[in-house]
């Protein structure tokens, strides 16, 4: 596995790590983990190279290796929308060129990515991920705004206690992750007729977390839904996941 930075669109160094050779595939990992914690470390990126694929891994500003930044002109709307299209122009992508798949706060980057037609995959994987989790961005951010502003006095038995746990173990730099949460809106879910082609909807059979999954892949013009077991926390961490991504992008 080979680690590069380079400089996004605003000159803030990001950090992706591949895996293989062939048909690139660009992983975004969930909000507040990284390339390592969803993609590498339980083997889904090796997977990925086993089967003849290039596993492009970036670590989103904020999370990783990639810079934190303090400054709020750093964390514009759709910041981490711009930074996948700058990873994109950096490896030289071509529309149709590669494949996307994202988990969590990274699926609901490449679905605004795609629907807006910014990025053009191949193929699309969109995991953890529900109707909900789209459309009610807002009010998920605000639970996690809440978990930093008072990140000091929640104590266990608190809802937000476990997201304080997360956060603290994933070392979260809290300044910089209060900006970006306010750099994504709410998704029109009628732009999800723009994502044209093939799409996995892969979840949990535990994961509610974002909603429906098999609403969202209702949803898409040309979607299947495709089950795995576990929740939010703990179906990336099984090799069901990674299986289900190799299987759906080599069809």
């Amino acid at each position: 596995m080979i680690t590069e930075h380079f400089a996004s669109f605003d000159d803030t160094s990001l950090a992706f790590h591949s895996e293989g050779e062939g048909r690139p595939v660009i992983l975004l990992h969930g909000l507040f983990s990284s390339a390592h914690m969803n993609w590498i470390k339980w083997g889904h990126g090796a997977r990925l190279a086993a089967a003849g694929f290039r596993a492009v891994m970036l670590d989103f500003r904020v999370h990783g290796d990639s810079a934190a930044p303090h400054d709020p002109e750093a964390y514009p709307n759709g910041v981490l929308v711009r930074d996948v299209t700058a990873l994109a122009d950096h490896l030289g992508l071509e529309p149709g060129g590669f494949d996307l798949v994202g988990f969590s706060l990274g699926a609901r980057t490449a679905v605004h990515a795609v629907a807006n037609g910014i990025l053009e995959p191949r193929r699309l994987a969109i995991c953890g991920m529900g109707v909900a989790g789209l459309a009610e961005w807002q009010r998920r951010a605000a639970h996690f705004k809440r978990v930093i502003d008072e990140f000091d006095t929640i104590r266990p038995g608190d809802p937000a206690y476990i997201a304080r746990t997360f956060l603290k173990s994933q070392g979260v730099d809290r300044v910089a992750a209060r900006l970006l949460l306010d750099a994504m809106d709410d998704f029109d879910l009628t732009s999800l007729a723009n994502i044209t082609m093939p799409t996995g909807v892969i979840c949990g059979d535990e994961d509610q977390d974002n909603g429906s999954a098999p609403e969202l892949a209702a949803l898409l013009p040309d979607a299947r839904y495709i089950e795995v077991s576990g929740n939010h926390l703990n179906s990336v961490t099984k090799p069901e996941l990674g299986a289900a991504i190799v299987d759906f992008l080599s069809t």
